[in-house]
C-alpha cells in the first residue's frame, strides 16, 4: 500500500488565520476579519504563483502589497521566515513514525509525501525535520512549477514512483485536493481533525499478522 501525505495542516502546522491576527492585528480585530484577509493572502494567484514556483517570495510579496495595500516589511516578516514556523503536528507525526517501523519491518507499506510548497520553505523544511528521511520519496509543488488539484502533479507523482492507483491512499485537508485525487483513482481521506487520522487509514491499510 502506497501511503501518500501532504504537509501542510496534515503533518506540519499551517495556522494561517493566527498568523494574520499576530502580524496584521489591526487589519484583522475580529474572527472574520482575520479569516477573510488570510484568504485574500493564500487563496489568490499572488501566493499560488509562490507555491507553484512560478514567481518568487519577493515577487510575491510585491504583489500582495500592492493589491492589499499591505506594508513590504510587515509581509517579510510574516512570510519569509514560514519555513522555520511550520512544526510537526504530533498525531499524526506518530502515525508516520509507526507507518514507517511497520514498512521497515517488512510489510508491503510505501511513504511519499505531496505538499504545495515553495521550493525555500521545502528547503529550510527538508534541513528542519529528520522525518524527510522516513519517506520513500515525494514532491514540492514549487520544485516541478504544479500545484495540487491540478491533475497532473498527482501524474508525475504517480509516474515517477510507479504507483498504482488502487494500491494509494492519499491524505490532505483541503477537499480540492482530495476530489482530484479520488479522480485519479486513489483513495482518498479528507484530514479534518489530524487526531482522527490514524482510525480513518486503518480501513486501508494491511492486517498486520499475529
Amino acid at each position: 500500500m502506497n501511503i501518500v501525505f501532504d504537509l501542510g495542516a496534515v503533518l506540519l502546522t499551517w495556522e494561517p488565520v493566527p498568523l494574520v491576527q499576530t502580524q496584521f492585528a489591526h487589519l484583522a480585530p475580529t474572527a472574520e476579519a482575520a479569516h477573510a484577509l488570510a484568504r485574500q493572502m493564500f487563496h489568490h494567484e499572488d501566493w499560488l504563483g509562490f507555491d507553484r514556483g512560478t514567481h518568487s517570495l519577493d515577487d510575491a510579496i510585491g504583489r500582495m502589497a500592492l493589491r492589499l495595500s499591505l506594508p513590504v516589511d510587515r509581509l517579510e516578516a510574516a512570510l519569509a521566515p514560514m519555513g522555520e514556523r511550520l512544526e510537526p503536528i504530533a498525531p499524526t507525526l506518530e502515525l508516520l513514525d509507526q507507518l514507517r517501523a511497520r514498512r521497515d519491518a517488512g510489510e508491503d507499506l510505501r511513504l511519499y509525501y505531496l505538499s504545495n510548497m515553495p521550493s525555500p520553505y521545502a528547503r529550510v523544511l527538508e534541513v528542519r525535520h529528520a522525518f524527510f528521511r522516513w519517506f520513500d520519496g515525494g514532491i514540492f509543488s514549487g520544485d516541478v512549477k504544479m500545484i495540487k488539484p491540478q491533475p497532473e502533479i498527482y501524474t508525475l507523482l504517480a509516474t515517477r514512483y510507479r504507483l498504482a492507483a488502487e494500491q494509494t491512499v492519499f491524505i490532505d485537508d483541503s477537499l480540492p485536493n482530495v476530489v482530484a485525487a479520488r479522480e485519479m483513482g486513489w483513495h482518498a481521506i479528507h484530514c479534518e481533525t489530524p487526531s482522527a487520522v490514524p482510525a480513518q487509514l486503518a480501513a486501508y491499510l494491511p492486517v498486520r499478522s499475529t
